[in-house]
């Protein structure tokens, strides 16, 4: 059989983390798409796009380490960030790296292209949209919050999300990708700065929903300061639909794990607390539930890479015969 195709869409170090664990079946049992949001403005990736006028490089370029094949010196040079030089501190050398390649190329995509190639990854990766973008929240006072470190900062819960332009397309590529998949996967990852941007490019929620493809969401372990305090597994599946426009999602993949003591503690100061699964709920929006042990080790709450990456193939293997009974 050819190997299954796995689109992953979202952006941060949760959609990293399942390309990582991914990787392993790649190319032989899996081909692996990645979509990725192209709102960040803070840190290096914010002061590029600031200076060079580029899309934000940080996500894209955590998402080619992620896949790339050697994860040894090369990966570690694209990850090195310098700690001091007037201009230099603070900037990422992969993030250096891409916007030389775009002023090189005239093309953010293709600069995307070429330097996976040189890292040899084993998959595509694709910005959500080429247009530089920016994302706006509405929150629930009904003030507009404008850009993705003022949003993820905010104290209040938010309404609603749009990008300006509104009338960004995405890549061809990629909605090539999304009809031809087996599986589409959102998350791990910030619901609000992370998943949701990608499902507010035109185009992108119609090619999902018209996907023959099996739609899984994993569901983030913990609350987010700022994002996501008290949501539980079915306000992130509500909060989806409602920007996506429609309710394609048909499993939702949540930890059974009890989050440990010592982790807990970790959090206790930002008031943040374990997401809660609500399986009833969420089987009454129409979804199937998928539970399993997601939970790696450490005192930091993550989701375990290579436990997340077999859930997904098997998924994968039900939207392949699902689409071949079709």
């Amino acid at each position: 059989m050819e190997p299954l195709r796995i689109v992953a869409i979202g952006g941060g170090t949760g959609l990293s983390t399942l390309l990582h664990g991914l990787k392993q079946f790649a190319p032989q049992e899996a081909d692996i798409t990645a979509v990725v949001t192209v709102t960040d403005d803070g840190g290096s990736s914010g002061r590029l796009r600031r200076d060079f006028d580029v899309l934000p490089p940080g996500d894209i370029r955590n998402c080619m380490v992620a896949l790339s094949e050697d994860e040894a010196l090369l990966s570690k040079l694209f990850q090195y960030r310098f700690s001091e030089g007037r201009g230099l501190k603070g900037h990422s050398f992969g993030n250096l790296f891409l916007t030389a390649m775009t002023n090189l190329t005239g093309d953010f995509a293709k600069a995307v292209r070429d330097s996976s190639e040189i890292l040899a990854s084993r998959g595509r990766i694709y910005p959500s949209t080429s247009t530089n973008v920016i994302l706006e929240a509405e929150l629930d006072n009904g003030a507009i919050v404008s850009g993705e470190t003022r949003i993820s900062k905010s104290k209040r819960g938010i309404r609603r999300l749009r990008i300006v332009p509104s009338t960004c397309r995405p890549l061809p590529e990629t909605l090539g990708a999304i009809e031809a998949a087996d599986l589409i996967t959102f998350g791990p990852g910030s619901l609000f700065t992370s998943v949701i941007p990608n499902l507010l490019v035109n185009g992108i929620p119609r090619a999902i929903q018209k996907s023959r493809a099996l739609k899984a969401y994993f569901v983030n372990l913990m609350w987010q300061p700022g994002e996501t305090i008290g949501f539980s597994a079915p306000d992130h599946v509500a909060a989806i639909h409602k920007h996506a426009g429609s309710n394609f999602l048909d499993v939702v993949v949540v930890n059974t794990t009890p989050i440990r003591a010592v982790q807990r503690r970790k959090y206790a100061a930002q008031q943040v607390k374990p997401v809660e699964n609500d399986n009833a709920k969420l089987e009454a929006m129409g979804v199937e539930v998928a539970g399993a042990d997601l939970l790696a080790g450490g005192a930091v709450v993550r989701h375990d890479s290579g436990r997340v990456a077999e859930i997904a193939m098997d998924l994968a293997r039900r939207g392949r015969a699902r689409r071949l009974a079709a």
